[in-house]
């Protein structure tokens, strides 16, 4: 997805050429950042809490595929027949890797179940849930699926109030995929904890560990990480008198986050969910963010290329960024394409499946 989930999974690929995370490993090299030109965009939409997505070829300009109607059905794969949080990022073996939170929070009244929650709010707190969707594809349309249970994963998570915004990244010291996301106990506070996937992509084969601590006693959700260079750059939504975006660093990919006071977004209004993703042979790294304090909802844009200081680039269609047949995407991430996988995704946008 980004350099850390592209560039860095290529320059690393040399050490861990044995790794296939329960796959046959790619048949055609993996593309570097040279061979890249489209942008890949999944999100989910409120309205079906299923999976879309949209391509862009210049990284500004970005048309839903499938005509915006989904491309994978959430009541298809999610326990609670609803997805949100769709993560994407493409593996050192050549292999696509997506998680996405499973959770339904209009289930009611969809007439999906018979509780507006899946466990009762007062016990497990708003839009509580206790599994994640994990995908896998090597084409982008023939996908397999396994729904995680992470509350059945080890003892210590049978009482989880949620689990949240899942994301991924290749730990190349590991050899391993780390997944990291939201979690609460019970009601408890939202914080962000790190795992490691095993081979198949299947199950946590480590239990979950804190990946930062806020200095507060508040709740801090929706981690990103990116790595440039030697560090890796950490965005997350803290709801400390409000809900921005905050950036932490780290010489470690999963410890040693240094917390910094100040919001990087320039938004007025509330919003999560920031990914970061590189312009294809540019210096610049994107911050994109789920706006959701507005009406209707959107994405914000902020451009940097130092990590210290952002270029605020507006919402969708408010500034340079577009999105040409589609509006009110939610909480999305992107990666880079080479233009024959591009084309192959847009021929058969309305055959992707997942079994």
């Amino acid at each position: 997805m980004r350099e850390s989930h592209t560039l860095w999974a290529v320059a690393i690929l040399g050490t861990c050429l044995a790794w296939t995370c329960g796959s046959a490993q790619a048949q055609e090299p993996v593309p570097t950042e040279e061979d890249m030109a489209a942008y890949l965009m999944v999100y989910f939409s409120d309205s079906d809490h299923s999976l879309h997505m949209a391509l862009s070829d210049d990284g500004y300009s970005f048309t839903a595929l499938n005509n915006d109607k989904p491309l994978i059905d959430g009541r298809e794969i999610a326990l609670q027949q609803g997805i949100r949080d769709p993560y994407i990022m493409r593996g050192p073996d050549g292999v696509f890797y997506m998680a996405m939170t499973d959770l339904h929070i209009f289930a009611q009244r969809a007439g999906l179940r018979d509780t507006e929650r899946q466990r009762p709010g007062s016990d497990y707190g708003w839009g509580n849930n206790n599994a994640l969707v994990l995908m896998k594809s090597t084409d982008l349309v023939n996908w397999t699926h396994t729904n995680l249970r992470v509350d059945q994963a080890f003892p210590s998570l049978a009482n989880i109030g949620c689990a949240w915004a899942p994301e991924l990244i290749f730990d190349a010291e590991q050899g391993k995929i780390m997944l990291y996301y939201t979690m609460r106990f019970g009601n408890g506070k939202n914080k962000v904890y790190y795992t490691y996937m095993n081979d198949d992509f299947t199950a946590m084969e480590t239990e979950p560990k804190l990946l930062f601590e806020y200095p507060k006693d508040v709740s801090y959700i929706d981690a990103d990480i990116t790595k440039v260079g030697d560090k890796f750059h950490m965005f997350y939504t803290p709801h400390d008198g409000g809900a921005g975006v905050k950036h932490a660093a780290s010489d470690s990919i999963n410890s040693g986050y240094e917390f910094e006071p100040d919001w990087v977004d320039p938004e007025p209004q509330a919003c999560e969910a920031p990914t970061v993703w590189k312009r294809i042979g540019e210096d610049k790294w994107v911050l994109m963010y789920d706006v959701f304090g507005i009406r209707p909802h959107n994405f914000g844009f902020s451009e940097t290329s130092d990590f210290q200081t952002y270029t605020n680039l507006g919402r969708f269609n408010e500034g340079v960024m577009k999105s040409t047949n589609f509006s009110s995407p939610k909480h999305g991430s992107v990666i880079h394409l080479t233009k024959d996988e591009a084309d192959h995704l847009r021929q058969n946008a309305g055959r992707v499946n997942s079994r």
